[in-house]
């Protein structure tokens, strides 16, 4: 699953939590935001900036919506996890055994192969202690730091009713 296609999927109200946490701790990120998607538009950033918060959001979500904005997209989902969502990561990569930095950020090479047994016991634990729309879509990020993602993982995703976007 591509980053457009992950923002077509997502439920509104996760889109904004993730806009305002890079409005109240990343600012930087999402003035690029901002101005990434005024570009896309023939506008100036200032154009979007003047619009109230929720007209902001929406030529936001609208333009990472786009094909064209999976790199800005996929930044920004990265970006939020790695910076905001610490606790996430950490036990995810504990249940599944990957090395990381104590914060979720994954220390040497990803694993070639994800074990499927210890995959489906960390759902099961970060869908009894995280909210399960965010489980979901750290899952399919995490998915997609490889090209093709994990067969293991694909296959949870893919059968797995509790890991659906929508």
């Amino acid at each position: 699953m591509k980053a457009h296609e992950i923002y077509q999927s997502l439920a509104p109200e996760l889109l904004h939590q993730m806009l305002d946490w890079f409005r109240d701790n990343e600012r930087s990120v999402y003035q690029n935001a901002l101005a990434t998607v005024a570009g896309k538009r023939n506008l100036r950033p200032v154009f979007i900036q003047r619009k109230p918060l929720p007209d902001q959001y929406a030529w936001i979500v609208k333009t990472l919506k786009l094909r064209s904005c999976d790199t800005i997209g996929e930044h920004m989902l990265q970006a939020w996890f790695l910076a905001g969502q610490q606790p996430l990561l950490a036990a995810f990569c504990d249940a599944v055994g990957i090395p990381h930095d104590g914060k979720g950020s994954v220390e040497g090479d990803l694993p070639e192969e994800i074990d499927a047994a210890k995959l489906d016991t960390a759902v099961d634990e970060l869908l009894g202690s995280y909210d399960p729309r965010l489980v979901t879509l750290y899952l399919h990020v995490f998915n997609m730091q490889i090209p093709g993602g994990w067969q293991a993982m694909s296959a949870k995703l893919e059968s797995d009713e509790r890991l659906k976007l929508a």
